[in-house]
């Protein structure tokens, strides 16, 4: 792929919006989000609309933003469709008909995540919406949005792609239906699904499209997913290796033994270096998967996060955007994550293979950042999904690309992997010397196995990047729960709180602390287990503000065990909290500490047969009286709960004289009663 220079790109269009003085040497014009803003470019057609789920935000934070600016960079024209109304395809149809293809996503989270909590229970906000208002798009979004598009234009190529699609790509278990669910290809209608980081890929589609290829040419392409008609053969082999065929839909529905190999094969085959082309049968129609798109060079991550973003929301919206406005100031030094974590979508999303990109790259933005007047010389974060995995890579790329170990830090750090901090810390000290920045934060997630390799980086961490509290994930305390999460053992976080501690002193900062973050209900962890991660959170004097509650999102190791019951790679049996009342005592025991959730917690203890935990003792989670604040809450919640008219009431016709059931006995008596009294006169 070959970008423009931002420089170049930001003076080749010659119609620009309004955009701040500081700006205009590096962004270019927001992309069209109407077809006014389309005909004030000169356009008569677009060749791309990309249709998403979020507010469009011109930030390199947000998917819409990047691949929008990458098929810009190209040569193409393109448009964003933002939160269309999806009730109708009139929205689909004011670009007019896209020359080449819509691009679907239903934005940076899957919907039902976006839309729904743990327990079910619809959110009261959307980050990524103006305002955080709910209700800006359907459930499961990219199936609405690519029937619309159908509906819109017959014959437009629809291209799926984003974490949605990816995420859903082959058959999954569905946690908001409690279902297995068929690949969403299938569901969507659509053309392809481009899965995983797709800047490489779209602008391949792009241009074979634009050459007069057709749809069938794209299938030998690298992190594309298609689905074959019924009567077409399947290929026996790919990019070098035979095919591996999934056992079929049917047979992962109706055996959970067989959901958990499928899984299995599914994520020992997601190293582009060696993954198999794979094959999952739906009845009769096949889904075909292609291996993973290879990792971008750092020259591409330089090419992409140099592109002339705006940073800022596009101007129609009157509203914050929550989502902006946390990530606004911050900088993405990478992407990717070696960590495996059973939980997390991260590392099937992004990969394992770690992709920086150069210091000068990141030295630019933050100097275009510091231009703004509007910057408050504070950089937020500077990081990824792991705040200091930063160049870090195999150092045998012969055994990287035969490894198909899902994690290279769990159960141990592996011997090949690099850990260098140096490269990381030498650019957290270059960009906190730049004119115009005050301080760069580190509020991305730290791996605390790895930090405590580097006590040069602990020492330059806590002395200068860390805004009073640093947040971290030993997610919980039970070696059992742990290991299913692929996380190191809790003696992990002790030793690294004590590094930490030592290093802020040492920076004259003592009272600079650790926001751990811990995780309720997670496969393997049972009420006792969470009854002595709260004894640990006590002891230590942790009072979490808010509840990390697992949520089985699609294709994720740790969603195949909530399902199935059964740890896809040994087979073993685990324990899951599948009952909302199970998981709501696991989740109040985080919480001990609040009254109103006395009596859950006190259920909870009881039914563990802990209730020496009741009481006035040191390790005692709650006291044996309930306070009155836990009454209190107690009696408004029932209140609440009764509050409402719950008896059947039926209006009585008007003018009939006939009330409720006017056939039953009672009324046929009456009735006759009443003809009685009319008679005539004797």
């Amino acid at each position: 792929m070959s970008i423009p220079s931002s420089d170049a790109q930001a003076g080749s269009s010659s119609v620009r919006l309004s955009l701040p003085l500081w700006n205009e040497r590096y962004a270019a014009p927001f992309l069209p989000m109407t077809r006014a803003e389309m005909h004030a470019r000169g356009w008569d057609h677009v060749d791309v609309v990309f249709v998403t789920g979020d507010a469009y935000v011109d930030h390199p934070s947000f998917a819409m933003a990047i691949l929008g600016r990458v098929l810009e960079a190209a040569g193409l024209r393109v448009a964003i469709l933002s939160q269309p109304d999806w009730h109708s395809a009139a929205p689909w149809r004011q670009f007019g008909k896209p020359r080449l293809f819509y691009a679907v996503s239903a934005g940076n989270m899957d919907s039902l995540i976006n839309h729904y909590t743990a327990s079910r229970k619809v959110r009261n906000d959307d980050a990524y919406s103006p305002g955080g208002r709910i209700g800006l798009r359907p459930d499961r979004a990219t199936l609405s949005y690519c029937h619309r598009a159908r509906e819109a234009f017959p014959g437009v190529p629809v291209i799926a792609g984003g974490v949605e699609a990816s995420l859903r790509r082959l058959a999954h278990y569905d946690y908001w239906s409690d279902s297995v669910r068929r690949s969403i290809l299938l569901d969507a209608k659509a053309d392809l699904v481009v899965y995983g980081m797709g800047e490489n890929v779209i602008v391949e589609i792009a241009q074979k499209l634009a050459a007069g290829r057709t749809l069938r040419d794209l299938r030998g392409l690298r992190g594309v997913a298609y689905a074959l008609g019924a009567s077409e053969t399947p290929p026996a082999s790919g990019f070098g290796k035979d095919v591996l065929q999934l056992p079929s839909f049917e047979q992962v529905k109706a055996d959970k033994m067989v959901f958990a190999e499928a899984t299995r094969l599914i994520h020992i085959n997601t190293n582009p270096l060696n993954a198999q082309t794979m094959i999952q049968y739906h009845d009769r129609q096949a889904v075909v998967v292609n291996p993973p798109a290879l990792p971008i060079s750092e020259a591409e991550m330089d090419q992409i996060y140099d592109l002339p973003y705006t940073r800022r929301p596009h101007p129609c919206y009157k509203e914050p955007v929550p989502a902006y406005e946390m990530i606004k100031d911050s900088v993405t030094i990478m992407r990717g994550c070696f960590g495996g974590c059973t939980f997390c979508s991260i590392t099937a999303h992004q990969g394992r293979i770690m992709q920086s990109r150069s210091q000068a790259s990141v030295l630019r933005e933050v100097r275009k950042m510091a231009a703004d007047p509007e910057f408050s010389g504070i950089v937020s974060d500077i990081g990824g999904p792991t705040a200091n995995m930063y160049q870090m890579r195999c150092s045998r790329p012969e055994v990287e690309a035969k490894c198909k170990r899902l994690s290279c830090v769990h159960p141990s750090i592996c011997k090949l992997l690099g850990t260098d901090h140096g490269p990381l810390v030498e650019l957290m000290r270059r960009a906190r010397t730049e004119p115009g920045i005050r301080r760069v934060l580190v509020a991305s997630g730290i791996r605390m196995d790895l930090a405590q390799l580097s006590p040069e980086y602990m020492r330059e961490l806590a002395a200068h990047h860390v805004g009073g509290r640093l947040k971290v994930a030993p997610e919980h305390t039970d070696p059992t729960v742990l290991a299913t999460m692929k996380k190191p053992a809790i003696d992990n976080f002790g030793t690294f709180a004590e590094d930490f501690q030592k290093a802020s002193r040492e920076a004259g900062k003592p009272k600079q602390a650790l926001v751990p973050y811990f995780i309720a209900s997670h496969p393997g962890s049972d009420l006792h287990a969470m009854i002595d991660l709260a004894v640990f959170l006590k002891r230590n004097g942790y009072r979490p503000d808010q509840v990390q509650d697992f949520i089985p999102a699609p294709y994720d190791i740790a969603t195949c065990m909530y399902y199935t019951g059964i740890d896809p790679f040994t087979k073993q049996q685990v324990h899951v909290a599948r009952n909302l009342h199970d998981r709501k005592l696991q989740r109040a025991l985080m919480q001990f500490f609040k009254p109103e959730n006395y009596f859950t917690v006190r259920e909870a203890l009881l039914q563990a047969g802990r209730a020496d935990l009741i009481g006035n003792g040191c390790d005692c989670l709650i006291p044996t009286h309930a306070p009155k604040q836990a009454i209190e809450v107690r009696r408004r919640r029932a209140n609440e709960a009764a509050r409402g008219e719950y008896v059947h009431k039926i209006p009585r016709p008007t003018g009939t004289g006939k009330g409720y059931r006017p056939g039953r006995a009672t009324a046929r008596r009456q009735q006759k009663k009443q003809s009685g009294r009319s008679g005539p006169a004797s």
